[in-house]
């Protein structure tokens, strides 16, 4: 969509210098019009951009459809959810998206090794395009990068309707050093492919947003996968270094990647 919408920038009637300004920000400034209403090519972009927000919404994530047979298997993901029963029920009650469902708490407890140092978890959240665009490029970074570091890396595994609190259970379940939930960003109309990275460190039923941090607009006109992964295995390093997240810690540039003792 974006390489398209350069596209009608560069074939646009408008002068050089709004077609320069226009094409360093996906916002719609200048865009011109007709009579009183937008110009045909700005609205049907719209248009587009609208129903593709929709979609990313609406959709159900299905992990081999969005990432592949091959990197399913690679990964060994396997899909637990939540207690929101439908799409409809996820969007109206939000809070059904913060806990999961008793068979998948058992499943988790089953298949998943408690007190690592990083637990990965892949959810749809608000954008299953942003989950199928930017996981598969930027997992096998993490993963790598955790290696790297000589961290104990937990199973991943993916969570359908689920939203930010989920962390919450996940330390409960799991008792991981940082989680890290992959989750799709609720859709604009710039893009509905932006990937949001939240994380905590020994998150449990006591922590808010407060106690939470995040690395956003993984996307194509925002972070591309390489500096994602670099923020994200430096911000858990951070984490496990002070032994807390949230408001009070500020992501820093560069920090020691060894391992920091237990707490």
């Amino acid at each position: 969509m974006a390489d398209e919408r350069d596209a009608l920038l560069a074939n646009s009637d408008l002068p050089e210098i709004v077609r320069k300004i226009r094409a360093r920000t996906p916002a719609r400034l200048l865009v011109g019009r007709a009579g009183a209403a937008y110009r045909t090519d700005t609205h049907l972009e719209l248009r587009e951009a609208h129903a593709a927000a929709r979609d990313a919404v609406r959709a159900e994530l299905n992990p081999e459809q969005a990432f592949g047979r091959e990197f399913v298997k690679r990964w060994n993901l396997f899909e637990v959810r939540t207690q929101a029963r439908d799409k409809d029920e996820y969007l109206l009650r939000p809070d059904l998206g913060r806990h999961f469902e008793e068979e998948s708490r058992l499943e988790l407890v089953n298949r998943c090794t408690r007190d690592i140092d990083l637990q990965i978890a892949i959810g749809d959240g608000l954008s299953v395009s942003a989950v199928a665009g930017q996981v598969p490029p930027l997992l096998p970074l993490l993963c790598e990068g955790a290696k790297q570091r000589h961290w104990k890396l937990g199973q991943i595994f993916v969570i359908h309707r689920c939203r930010v609190g989920i962390l919450n259970e996940i330390g409960t379940l799991l008792s991981p050093r940082v989680a890290v939930l992959l989750i799709g960003e609720r859709p604009g109309l710039a893009t509905s492919e932006s990937l949001s990275a939240y994380m905590a460190y020994r998150p449990d039923n006591s922590h808010t947003d407060a106690n939470r941090n995040l690395i956003s607009n993984i996307h194509a006109r925002g972070l591309n996968p390489e500096e994602a992964a670099a923020r994200i295995l430096n911000f858990a390093s951070q984490m496990m270094q002070a032994a807390t997240s949230g408001y009070l810690l500020k992501e820093a540039p560069q920090i020691d990647r060894s391992l920091p003792p237990r707490q």
